[in-house]
């Protein structure tokens, strides 16, 4: 094919290409394999064309369009958990501290309630699961309710339930909060209950390297889906100086970047119960040679913890103090006021 026939042919798609960018990722590869397919012809019949070095320059432009934007992507994700969620947490510390004192606070009453009142972990618990634990006890297994023949299963299990519990209390938020503390109560009232039936039979410490290993993040992890709960709540009741369907939008958009951000907390827990956990309570079954030496569990514990109030309390304050802060969802340093 003659030159300019090659060009008469192909020229408006060109142009095409280099006035009308694509939008579509499918539509902007299929244009640079097209352009690859030109180019690859014209080099080899006319390698000293202008229209060689034409094709060539938009198969660049496009190419560096497909990667720069991967590019962006993937700094996009790393920016939103390195610096937007922190600082959108450190935003609402106060409200995530009230959850955890309230929190505490219907532990400590599930507690003391089930020490003066032995019928009262029952009404709690059940009389199933409470008969259950006591023959587990009586035997020698106190921690059995954890083992299971399919680990995975009950990783799916655990994980998806934490995650319906998790979004049940951030919709309570729609509810005024009323809800989110109703889901908040249900959830500490069962945990001291719960431990406090292995305080009085003298497994206390023996129950905490046990069943926190997961329950660490899983309990931190309620917690702060608590918070976001009240966050969107109050986005409603407490529009400040903002219109209150204003107020309510960036209250929605904080709570819902909080729960989001449980999703992998709440899987990690998942699989610490089901598999971790699993191994630890074969550690004080009587009638089992296995599980695992109690400085992991220790460990465990450890690195949770620290994980939970570096993420949520300590990295955010120490952003803040850097002078990093949230301006219409992007990272806007104070110092040299550009974007991190």
């Amino acid at each position: 094919m003659r030159e300019a026939m090659f060009i008469k042919k192909n020229a408006d798609k060109w142009k095409k290409y280099q006035h009308e960018p694509s939008e579509h990722p499918d539509e902007t590869a299929e244009r640079f394999i097209t352009l690859m397919d030109d180019l690859a012809y014209a080099k080899t019949f006319y390698p000293r064309s202008k229209a060689t070095k034409w094709i060539n320059g938009l198969a660049s432009s496009v190419y560096q369009n497909i990667y720069r934007n991967k590019k962006e992507k993937y700094a996009r994700i790393l920016n939103f958990w390195k610096y937007e969620l922190p600082l959108t947490f450190k935003k609402h510390h106060r409200t995530f501290l009230f959850t955890t004192i309230i929190f505490i606070l219907f532990v400590a009453i599930g507690y003391f309630s089930s020490a003066h009142n032995p019928g009262f972990v029952r009404g709690v618990m059940g009389d199933r699961y409470v008969d259950m634990t006591e023959e587990n006890i009586a035997k020698g297994d106190p921690f059995g309710v954890y083992k299971d023949n399919n680990p995975f299963g009950m990783f799916i299990r655990i994980a998806f339930n934490n995650i319906y519990v998790a979004f049940l209390t951030f919709i309570g938020g729609f509810t005024m909060g009323i809800f989110t503390i109703k889901q908040l109560w249900s959830n500490g009232i069962m945990l001291g209950c719960f431990e406090q039936m292995f305080f009085a039979n003298g497994l206390g410490i023996k129950s905490v390297l046990v069943i926190w290993v997961h329950g660490t993040i899983e309990i931190a992890s309620i917690i702060i889906a608590g918070a976001a709960g009240f966050i969107l709540a109050n986005g409603i009741l407490f529009p400040g100086t903002y219109r209150r369907l204003d107020s309510f939008k960036q209250g929605a958009k904080d709570a819902a970047k909080v729960l989001i951000c449980l999703i992998p907390f709440f899987i990690v827990a998942a699989f610490l119960e089901s598999y971790i956990t699993h191994l630890m309570s074969e550690t004080y079954d009587r009638t089992s040679n296995g599980g695992l030496p109690v400085w992991a569990s220790i460990l465990i514990l450890a690195a949770s913890f620290f994980l939970i109030i570096w993420y949520f309390v300590v990295w955010p304050i120490k952003l803040h103090n850097r002078g990093f802060f949230l301006k219409k969802d992007s990272i806007v340093s104070r110092l040299h006021n550009d974007d991190a």
